[in-house]
């Protein structure tokens, strides 16, 4: 057998093995450096677009062989995920709900994709002991979505989302890097061509231009900040409790689509869409139980409980006044006591106002007084408004 033809059984072998273990879509790319990815990633850190979650080191980010000496193939993986929920609960007056983006549903992804990951290192292992095999999910230093468009899983779209053929954008990526020279897959061709329904339904006009987030605006960044959201997006947010999916259920490749094959990722409907006012007083310990399997948890408790804050001033929901005063007075964290100042004056009312006269002369964070001072002014507006 030639060398060739043994790499390509080989891949052949790796390919089939992956469908067992119930990876969707595999492929198989060189380990070149991402000389135009590099280029670009320059660009968006000198236009402050980073959201700064990624890997500092763009030399990291963009050269396999820094993350794996010697490495000569890149495999990717995708994993599809539901864009649907089953009889989702609904909101209703004074039992308002808050909603999880579909990347949160069920089990946090990340562990999926490193168990399959680890299962697929395993196996080349066995066909080949001398491989050296690095893996990641995400957090890792390469771009999984430059990754996956190079080995032919699909292309990146305008709204800066890997779209595959099959799934559309509904797939978490991951991949593995090796020493071992695998046959390269062709990339697709597809693209997004004139279409620009995501960069024009962005609610916070975050799609700068096709393929290209200013992070500092995305709504899915913004949900897991862990201080004051800026006031221009506060009422843009809505309901979201973590992430946004607005740019993908826009998206014409993925209408239609929806793949519940994956049993991990099945949501639970009252972690997916939980009711807000419990979300406000949860122990640590409940928020674990609660949201800990999803990969919402992964910035604590704060975010969600802030945007929970800022979701009920969104329904204006006056059963939830009691609550947001007792935020107001009560909790240590300057960021809900201030968020709580502010969706009072956004749901307004005599007993509101009352609360946030009073913690004015309480109040000693200057962050938090000038929440208090925004608040009242909201009050104003509203009764001039009649």
């Amino acid at each position: 057998m030639t060398t060739s033809a043994y790499w390509e059984q080989t891949k052949e072998a790796i390919t089939q093995y992956a469908k067992q273990i119930g990876i969707d879509k595999i492929g198989f790319a060189s380990a070149d450096p991402f000389v135009e990815l590099k280029q670009r990633l320059v660009e968006h850190r000198q236009k402050g677009y980073e959201s700064g979650f990624e890997e500092p080191d763009l030399d990291k980010r963009t050269d396999p062989e820094l993350s794996l000496s010697g490495a000569k193939s890149l495999i990717a993986i995708a994993i599809a995920y539901p864009s649907r929920m089953e009889n989702p609960p609904k909101s209703q007056p004074g039992a308002y709900r808050g909603i999880l983006s579909r990347s949160a549903w069920g089990t946090d992804y990340h562990h999926v994709l490193r168990e399959k990951l680890d299962k697929l290192a395993q196996f080349i292992r066995q066909l080949e002991p001398g491989a050296a095999i690095e893996s990641m999910v995400d957090t890792g230093a390469l771009s999984d979505r430059a990754v996956a468009e190079r080995a032919g899983l699909g292309w990146v779209g305008k709204n800066c989302a890997l779209i595959t053929p099959e799934f559309g954008s509904w797939v978490f990526l991951g991949e593995l890097l090796t020493n071992l020279p695998l046959p390269p897959d062709k990339p697709v061709e597809e693209g997004c061509g004139d279409c620009t329904i995501c960069i024009d339904a962005c609610p916070t006009g975050a799609l700068v231009q096709g393929g290209q987030l200013n992070a500092q605006k995305c709504i899915a960044y913004l949900t897991q900040v862990k201080g004051f959201i800026p006031d221009e997006y506060r009422a843009k947010i809505g309901n979201r409790l973590y992430g946004c999916d607005t740019c993908q259920t826009v998206c014409p490749k993925n209408r239609g689509r929806h793949f519940s094959h994956q049993t991990a990722f099945q949501p639970d409907p009252e972690a997916a869409k939980p009711l807000l006012k419990p979300i406000l007083a949860m122990s640590n310990k409940q928020f674990q139980q609660t949201f800990g399997h999803t990969s919402a948890a992964w910035r604590g408790k704060k975010p969600i409980q802030r945007n929970a804050i800022l979701a009920l001033a969104h329904f204006k929901d006056k059963s939830a006044v009691p609550e947001l005063i007792r935020l107001l007075v009560n909790d240590p964290r300057p960021v809900i006591r201030g968020t709580a100042a502010w969706a009072l004056g956004k749901i307004g009312g005599t007993e509101a106002r009352q609360a946030l006269l009073e913690a004015r002369q309480n109040e000693e964070s200057a962050e938090v007084l000038q929440e208090i001072d925004k608040g009242l002014e909201l009050i104003k507006e509203q009764v001039s408004a009649g």
